[in-house]
């Protein structure tokens, strides 16, 4: 979707969960969701800071208005407070506000596979997803779940879903 997005000419910013599980397996680290999920977690939280401090510092994204993050903060914090049981979610989701409006895409069976950075389980994606989906909905985020249909019809509704709001001021774009 990210892809789709970006090749329509919007800025995104990449998973930090995957950056960050790239360079841990590069220097055999050991902050990997599968081997130290706070430490992970911790690692994610702070770039997805830097993430959302660089958007800013360089203004809208492409012409649009609209920068889309794969994933994000608030996803970070929601890892964290699994893991550890911290309060992540309500410190840090008060105090970092994305756009009102977040898209989710529910674990999709018959596209859903692992790999190197995605080691978990379809069963363990879908505790994650409803996870998230309480979080954000605890944030007061309106929610728009992405229906399981080609990339292409994705990208359509979050189109359309944005077309005609505007970006609040202080708060970057809405994470996918």
């Amino acid at each position: 979707l990210l892809a789709e997005l970006a090749r329509r000419g919007f800025a995104t910013v990449p998973e930090p969960g995957r950056r960050i599980v790239d360079a841990e397996q590069r220097q055999g680290g050991q902050a990997l969701p599968w081997l130290d999920m706070a430490a992970f977690a911790r690692r994610a939280i702070a770039m997805a800071l830097d993430d959302r401090a660089a958007v800013a510092a360089a203004g809208t994204g492409a012409g649009s208005g609209w920068t889309f993050f794969d994933r994000g903060l608030i996803d970070a914090a929601v890892a964290l407070q699994h893991a550890t049981g911290e309060p992540a979610v309500e410190t840090l989701g008060r105090a970092h506000r994305y756009h009102p409006r977040v898209f989710l895409t529910p674990p999709w069976p018959a596209i859903y596979h692992q790999d190197d950075a995605r080691a978990h389980d379809l069963s363990t994606a879908i505790a994650e997803y409803h996870r998230l989906r309480a979080a954000y909905a605890a944030l007061g985020y309106t929610m728009t779940i992405l229906p399981h249909a080609s990339v292409q019809a994705r990208a359509d509704l979050v189109l359309e879903r944005l077309a005609g709001e505007v970006k609040v001021s202080g708060s970057p774009p809405p994470p996918l």
